[in-house]
This record gives C-alpha cells, structure tokens and sequence, in this order.
C-alpha cells in the first residue's frame, strides 16, 4: 500500500479480523498468524511469552531454548523460517485467494528447517518421524 501497489480496500488482515496490517500485526497479534508461534514452541518444547515488537519477539524467542550459540543459531534458523512462511501464506491469500491451515503451516516450519539442516550438513542423518517429534534431540541440543 505504502509503495502503491494495493489500494487502501487490501490494508487490512486478510484472515478477516478487522485489524489493519502491519509488519506487527502479521507477525505477532493476528489471530491466525500470531497462533504458529505457540505451536512452533510446542514442537521445540519451550515455551517464552511473546513480545509486541518483532524485534523483542525475534530476541525473545531465540533465547527462549536457553543454552549456547548452537541452540541459538538453530532457533534463529526457526524463527526466520517461520517468518518466511508466514509472509509466503499472506501473499498466497492475497495474490492467488489460497490460503494453509495452521497445521499446515507448522508443517511447512518442520519441512523447511529438516531441509536446510540436512542440504548444510552432510551428516544429518535423521528422518521425519524423529524430526517431527524432537527436533532439539536430533541436533544433541536438549541439554546445551
């Protein structure tokens, strides 16, 4: 909108809750969207509260496993995935009228972090089921 590409009718959420869009509101408070981050806790197994700045939320989360720079990369890698397929999914809703579940998305999260992991690390040798279940025990990160 800012930039003249979508009217003022496409500012606001396109998940039908009335509020106007904003990197903030996308990310953090939607309703729909705002609900992956919880999931994506759930399937680390931490839990944090989350902030209303991304950049809080970005600095909260990735601290949120405790631990050293390896646990901290990897929830970096989370996090700016999560995000990636956040922003991908609004502009399907916008540009094509598609649109995934949450669990879909969450599925997604899980994908593209076991894909990255394993296409920069030659030895990573876990599949699915295991990934899907305990990602920080793939990794030897439950404990750092």
């Amino acid at each position: 909108m800012h930039h003249g590409i979508l009217s003022d009718a496409g500012a606001g959420c396109l998940c039908g809750c009335g509020d106007t869009e904003t990197t903030q509101h996308l990310f953090i408070s939607c309703d729909f969207y705002g609900t992956l981050w919880s999931q994506v806790r759930a399937w680390l197994g931490v839990s944090g509260p989350d902030s209303f700045t991304v950049p809080d939320h970005f600095y909260q989360f990735t601290h949120s496993a405790g631990g050293g720079r390896a646990k901290c990369s990897f929830m970096q890698l989370v996090w700016l995935i999560s995000a990636w397929i956040i922003w991908n999914d609004r502009n399907q809703r916008l540009f094509n009228n598609l649109g995934s579940s949450i669990d879909q998305l969450l599925d997604k999260v899980k994908r593209c972090s076991l894909w990255w992991l394993k296409a920069n690390n030659a030895i990573f040798v876990f599949g699915f089921h295991l990934w899907w279940s305990s990602p920080l025990a793939c990794l030897e990160l439950t404990y750092l």
